[in-house]
């Protein structure tokens, strides 16, 4: 206890750093833990990007499966007129590529692709 109260008398004058000291202090301080801030954010956005967006997966997923509809769809009703027609390969071959048609409009219009013009926002 009497060695603390000889530390405080001690350090009363000499130890003790100005204002503008820890002023200065406190801005370097400031500095550098900016700098670490933005390293570690420039650290994460670099993971986000490897990672992916998971809403683009599920994205990619609807368009793929709203291409391949259209086609199974205008294949099923080409084989179920040839069937009762006797057309056998040209329904199948007709509607196959109505269904590729319908499988490319479904894709512009999931994408909002479709009636836009470029240049024109909505």
């Amino acid at each position: 206890m009497a060695s603390d109260e000889a530390n405080q008398a001690g350090n009363s004058g000499k130890d003790n750093p100005s204002e503008k000291e820890l002023s200065e202090r406190l801005r370097r301080l400031d500095e550098r833990l900016g700098s670490i801030k933005a390293g570690e954010q420039a650290e994460a956005a670099k993971l986000r990007k490897q990672e992916g967006d998971p809403s683009a997966i599920g994205k990619a997923m609807r368009l793929s499966s709203e291409f391949v509809a259209g086609i199974v769809a205008g294949g099923l009703v080409g084989w179920v007129i040839d069937k009762f027609a006797g057309t056998s390969p040209w329904g199948l071959i007709i509607f196959l590529m109505l269904g590729f048609a319908a499988g490319i409009r479904n894709l512009l219009r999931a994408s909002n692709m479709l009636g836009k013009t470029p240049g024109k926002q909505e």
